[in-house]
């Protein structure tokens, strides 16, 4: 009897765990506030069995999963939403319910592999009915008829990177290690060319560096960045003495040097404004194109004048150059001038620079400095600040002379050529505004480009060995500088083989509808903070209203 006094607080405790693990047992089955679980409620209560059968490997819901060891935080993993697929909102619940599993890294893509088709639209009334069905079942119509067929299912996993390429700055066009070892040579930067994987096409995720945080707002974000966001410091080893990059606890600051400003850039921009002002930063300058920028803070203060620079620099060993200009907030991408053109149309910037950038502008027939012609615009500047304007070791002055015959030899007029109280010296070139002086020359070379040398397109093109004819004359309005800034740009300066009215019309038409959307939809209706937007990319310009 004593032994079962003992006995009977442990029985009310087991007595009482198992009444409540009951209790969430049933909770869990018919009370999961899950879209999903609301949706089914009632056919688990009449089904004869309350499981249903597990999907098949073709029936999986779509769901982004994060890679083991590199789960994202909540608030990192994207919504991936199709406004044209109608999905329900228990296919939104189950891939942010799935996203928590760190299972393998993966991606689905419901709409298949042609990104055409589309979900079938539901009424109001067939949601709640057929929601989970097609959730799971993952019906796609195809366009074609009463044909219905499951999704195409296309699984993301990790990139698996080359040896010796970094995987935060994994590119698989420009890491394409098997085609880099297939080239002939190399002897015109061909390996820094973009080599994009064919077959099979690249379907894999770049793992964010450990510990990346939302970026440092604009503009604060000029002159320093998160170092885990980018976290190289062999630039700041490699170019302690020029004052590119340096590191302060968990930032890296930029101070505004260069190679060829280390007195800082602003004094250097201020140079080029004494020496010669007709530049007119922000007025009559207004666009730039920076080759071999660095961390562009070429670039990065130009801003503060109101001009726009596009700065580049090739994949090389001083790593992650553009991406620490992408950090700051700088517009930047990763090219060289190797054997193809640049990805610009022709007579694209008023200004073209290179400080130090390492070019061989007369290699190969004087194909880069053709480059840098087609892309000025006429009247356009070239300011080049390198070693052979201003030493006179027999190396730098060969390039100096190679480089005068060469300028000569394409009508481009020397302006001025100085040196500041550094000793950095820079020379001012300017493309002429008309084709005549190239019919004056007393040799064709280079010859004017004509109608068969080929299209103008320049994606993927190789580089001219002709000099593209600006077929203006000098009484031709077009061959005068643009406005000045902002009056140029509602300016109809249109280079298209289009009709003229039609022209006008349409850019008048594209502008007008820009205004609107922008002042009334983009900056009103919007959830965005523009204000810490700095970078945009317009995936379809047009006139770029």
């Amino acid at each position: 009897m004593a032994d079962l006094r003992k006995r009977r607080p442990f029985l009310l405790s087991l007595s009482l765990f198992l009444l409540v693990s009951a209790l969430l047992v049933l909770a869990f089955l018919f009370l999961d506030p899950s879209a999903q679980t609301l949706s089914v409620l009632s056919s688990r209560l009449t089904a004869p069995s309350s499981l249903a059968p597990p999907a098949t490997p073709g029936e999986r819901n779509p769901t982004p999963i994060p890679t083991p060891g590199n789960t994202p935080r909540s608030s990192e993993v994207p919504a991936v939403v199709d406004a044209k697929a109608g999905e329900s909102a228990d296919a939104t619940e189950k891939a942010e319910e799935s996203a928590s599993r760190p299972d393998d890294a993966a991606f689905v893509d419901a709409a298949g592999d042609s990104g055409n088709s589309e979900l079938p639209r539901l009424d109001a009334e067939e949601k709640a009915d057929k929601g989970a069905a097609a959730a799971s079942e993952g019906l796609v119509d195809d366009g074609g008829g009463d044909e219905v067929a499951a999704a195409a299912e296309v699984r993301w996993e990790t990139c698996r990177l080359g040896r010796g390429v970094s995987a935060a700055d994994y590119i698989p066009c420009l890491d394409n290690v098997k085609a880099i070892k297939a080239l002939r040579s190399r002897h015109h930067m061909e390996h820094r060319e973009r080599h994009c994987p064919v077959a099979p096409r690249p379907r894999c995720l770049v793992r964010m560096p450990a510990g990346y945080r939302p970026p440092v707002p604009w503009p604060l974000s000029r002159d320093m960045i998160w170092y885990n966001n980018d976290p190289h410091p062999k630039l700041v080893e490699y170019k302690k003495d020029q004052n590119w990059v340096t590191k302060s606890g968990e930032y890296l600051v930029f101070p505004g040097g260069g190679t060829q400003f280390k007195a800082g850039v602003t004094r250097y921009i201020q140079f080029i404004e004494q020496i010669m002002p007709t530049i007119q930063w922000g007025t009559h300058t207004r666009t730039v194109l920076d080759v071999g920028c660095g961390v562009a803070s070429f670039g990065g203060y130009l801003l503060d004048r109101n001009v726009i620079t596009m700065s580049f620099a090739p994949k090389d060993e001083h790593e992650a150059q553009i991406q620490f200009a992408l950090e700051r907030g700088i517009p930047a991408f990763l090219a060289v001038i190797g054997t193809q053109k640049l990805p610009f149309p022709d007579e694209a910037f008023d200004v073209v620079h290179c400080a130090r950038c390492r070019v061989h502008w007369y290699a190969n027939g004087g194909k880069p400095l053709l480059e840098l012609n087609r892309v000025l615009r006429p009247g356009g500047f070239y300011i080049w600040s390198a070693t052979p304007v201003y030493r006179q070791e027999k190396r730098d002055q060969d390039d100096w002379n190679a480089m005068v015959r060469l300028t000569k030899s394409i009508c481009w007029r020397t302006l001025v050529k100085s040196e500041d109280r550094n000793g950095i010296g820079v020379v001012v070139y300017q493309k002429p505004t008309s084709s005549s002086c190239y019919l004056e020359r007393k040799t064709n070379e280079p010859p004017v480009c004509s109608k068969k040398d080929g299209p103008r397109f320049p994606w993927y093109a190789p580089l001219d060995t002709c000099l593209l004819s600006t077929a203006l004359s000098s009484s031709n309005e077009k061959s005068s500088w643009p406005l000045p800034w902002p009056e140029r740009l509602n300016a109809r300066y249109l280079n298209v083989p289009d009709d003229s009215s039609s022209a006008n019309e349409k850019f008048d038409a594209d502008t007008n509808y820009w205004k609107h959307v922008i002042s009334e939809i983009y900056f009103i209706d919007f959830p965005v903070n523009w204000s810490s937007v700095r970078n945009l990319m317009d995936m379809n310009a047009g006139y770029g209203g």
